[in-house]
């Protein structure tokens, strides 16, 4: 594997991440009333979202250099594990409720409602690996957009239909998917379908990205 480009990559990720806070920090310098995060407040932590590849891969690889072995490591990997357990039923309930005629934006609205407790949330409702937490949680606080339908938290007091600077997700998730196709080329994938690979949180930590999760040399025989 060269780590090399693939470090190319993450600090690339690590600029886009960098320009998206700013993007929050912005909005919150305009509408300092509106936006109300601040230390303590975990709404955010409880929202259930995927990572793309780089994104899970960053997460892991800073989470294994900042937990070694031990009792804190493992009980991050407990709660991982929870979490996951509780999102696989969440994820079969939609998948019925989908066979049965809801819509996909039903089910988002719906999906949208449920509480998962992250497992990177320490006892103190702060974040145990803040500096490295995901775009999605830089951005979780101010008016953004995908498909064209806007977001916001519930916490915050950006009224409906009023006019507020919008991060669109649509570019930032297209940047991500580009770093996450180029990580399956530096590292020589056999699988063509790596970069359409989303996980949870949880499972970006618990996940180990050796050879044998990347596709990289010879498939193994049977």
């Amino acid at each position: 594997m060269m780590s090399s480009e693939l470090d190319a990559i993450f600090q690339e990720y690590e600029q886009l991440a960098a320009q998206t806070e700013q993007l929050f920090n912005r909005v919150k310098e305009q509408f300092p009333e509106e936006v109300a995060c601040s230390t303590g407040c975990s709404s955010c932590c409880h929202a259930s979202f995927d990572l793309s590849l780089v994104e899970a891969m960053y997460l892991n690889r800073a989470f294994n250099k900042e937990f070694g072995f031990g009792i804190r490591r493992s009980a991050v990997l407990q709660a991982a594990s929870d979490a996951d357990r509780q999102l696989t039923r969440l994820k079969h309930h939609y998948f019925k409720q989908a066979k049965s005629g809801m819509s996909d934006e039903e089910i988002m609205v719906e999906a949208a409602k449920e509480r998962v407790r992250c497992p990177l949330l320490g006892l103190d409702q702060t974040c145990l690996l803040y500096e490295h937490r995901p775009i999605t949680c830089r951005l979780y606080g101010v008016p953004t957009s995908i498909h064209g339908k806007a977001h916001v938290c519930g916490q915050c007091g950006f009224k409906q239909g009023g006019s507020y600077p919008t991060v669109a997700l649509d570019r930032i998730q297209d940047r991500l998917a580009d770093m996450s196709r180029r990580i399956g080329t530096v590292v020589g994938s056999r699988f063509r379908e790596l970069h359409r690979v989303y996980v949870p949180v949880s499972m970006a930590l618990v996940t180990k990205y050796d050879d044998a999760y990347l596709g990289v040399g010879p498939a193994p025989k049977e």
